[in-house]
């Protein structure tokens, strides 16, 4: 199995370092309720605006109902491999309150589902967060309000051999070395000017 640490210029921490996002997923492995449930508390203490808490989810377990559901809202290409999660999680932002509009509101869920997401690399799972799934399909097919936005589809697994996705351009692009900008470019002091 692929160990992708992340290379850094200063060590990180190890749940930093270790996330990273495949798709290669055990399909006999499971996620376990208490699993599952440590994911949730992770998320439900993230920060939020004002703490006005907008990050809700709706989660469910392969072989559950709410799994199925979810599943069936995802792209065909996710389909293709996230069928293979032990848990598959749709993240939704509350966007209105009894006091008005929630500001920030897609903001305090990604900071909640990046608290799953850590919370998952510590359980010894992997998560892969998709923005390829139809939000309108999750209204319907459970009933969200109007003032609720659905935002990330989430799959949680056990990491698998990357073979398993079948393709060649699957497991060439699930092997590649990890990549991101260097911190030259992404932190600066003034645009344009470096910070480190």
């Amino acid at each position: 199995m692929s160990d992708k640490q992340a290379e850094t210029s200063v060590p990180v921490h190890e749940l930093i370092a270790r996330r990273w996002s495949p798709r290669a997923l055990d399909s006999m492995a499971e996620v376990t309720p208490r699993q599952l449930r440590a994911l949730l508390e992770a998320a439900r203490w993230a920060p939020s605006f004002g703490n006005t808490q907008p990050a809700r989810f709706l989660a469910g377990l392969r072989g559950d109902e709410t799994y199925r559901r979810i599943l069936g809202t995802l792209t065909t290409r996710n389909q293709s491999w996230a069928h293979r999660a032990g848990a598959l999680l749709v993240g939704l932002a509350l966007t209105r309150n009894e006091k008005g509009d929630i500001p920030y509101a897609e903001y305090g869920v990604g900071l909640a589902a990046e608290n799953l997401v850590l919370q998952a690399v510590a359980e010894g799972l992997v998560a892969h967060q998709m923005a390829g799934f139809d939000a309108d399909a999750v209204r319907r097919e459970f009933a969200v309000p109007d003032e609720v936005r659905p935002v990330v589809a989430i799959a949680v697994g056990v990491l698998a051999e990357p073979e398993v996705l079948g393709e060649p351009r699957d497991i060439d692009r699930e092997t590649a070395p990890r990549k991101r900008l260097p911190l030259s470019e992404f932190a600066m002091r003034d645009w344009g000017s470096a910070a480190f």
